[in-house]
């Protein structure tokens, strides 16, 4: 097996003044040319963990211990200047909500031109790139685009933007933050498909993250569960799907409705509320809401153990589909 692309060893993070782990002993690869999706409930540290990759996380939170290695080079030790030679270069991220992420006031042929700008000195083919990178999305109109703001375009007109923004510079490796959350159904399959087919096309690595297995079951070839904090679960997508370990993946899982149920079965859900990451404690993260808790996974946390295929931190693992 070839070096992974993009390798995170015991990632923690915490805020700085007083200070409460959020997301702790975190681990994963991602290879060249491969799919990984990250999910869990809101606050599960999916998000902090891969805005750590590129060193934004927000103002009062920082990288406690661990390492993120990038074709070899540690990522936690580069200066500011360095990552801005890595962001949207090497690396490049689409966020959840274009609207903020786009600037308002200015026109979106210039948004593009300063991704360019920002790795590369801009020339007569940079207006030509912009419009090509524009029409590879399917932004219908590419004239009149380049010359709009971006409240002129619909929500998943300005996602293609961001796309288009970050295919720009040909990254190895596209971070996807639930991109498709705010848009409706039809057009959040149609930002799938495009994304899809633009991994497929460049041979490129792709982290994305998301709160719906669903999403992501056709999207990408392997899945990292987490849940306060800490992976829980990692394997294939097959493995995950048909056979998860975990009581918090299965329950997942079970909240998912599908079309092959004759019987239209009610759909269940995971008991309680998800555990706030820094008052885990030395127990199993999911313990007070788990309907296989024992004694020991009060006692002790387990650790995450198995393979590439299928890894899982659990004391009592199920092994069964749910």
């Amino acid at each position: 097996m070839t070096s992974p692309l993009l390798s995170v060893k015991s990632l923690g993070i915490s805020t700085v003044q007083d200070p409460k782990i959020l997301v702790k002993d975190v681990s994963f690869d991602i290879y060249p040319g491969e799919a990984v999706g990250i999910v869990g409930e809101s606050g599960s540290g999916k998000t902090l963990s891969v805005l750590s990759i590129l060193n934004l996380l927000p103002r009062g939170v920082h990288v406690i211990e661990g390492c993120i290695t990038y074709k070899g080079d540690d990522l936690t030790t580069f200066s500011p200047e360095q990552m801005r030679g890595i962001r949207g270069k090497d690396i490049a991220m689409v966020y959840q909500d274009p609207m903020t992420a786009l600037n308002p006031v200015m026109k979106i042929g210039k948004q593009l031109l300063e991704a360019i700008e920002s790795h590369e000195k801009v020339d007569v083919r940079s207006e030509q790139r912009v419009r090509d990178a524009l029409g590879e999305v399917g932004i219908p109109d590419v004239d009149r685009a380049i010359k709009s703001y971006p409240h002129e375009f619909s929500g998943g007109m300005r996602q293609r933007v961001m796309i288009a923004m970050a295919l720009l510079m040909s990254p190895q490796l596209l971070i996807a933050d639930e991109p498709t959350t705010a848009l409706d159904v039809t057009i959040q399959q149609q930002i799938l498909s495009l994304v899809a087919e633009q991994r497929r096309k460049r041979n490129m690595s792709m982290l994305w993250i998301t709160h719906d297995l669903g999403v992501v079951a056709n999207l990408v070839d392997r899945l990292i569960v987490m849940y306060a904090g800490r992976i829980v679960e990692s394997g294939t997508v097959k493995e995950i799907f048909t056979n998860p370990q975990h009581p918090y993946t299965a329950g997942l899982l079970s909240s998912l409705p599908t079309t092959s149920d004759p019987e239209r079965k009610r759909l269940t859900s995971i008991a309680g509320v998800p555990q706030k990451p820094w008052l885990v404690g030395d127990s199993c993260s999911f313990a007070p809401r788990c309907f296989k808790v024992k004694a020991d996974c009060l006692e002790s946390a387990p650790r995450l153990e198995g393979t590439l295929e299928k890894s899982v931190s659990c004391f009592h693992a199920i092994g069964v589909k749910p």
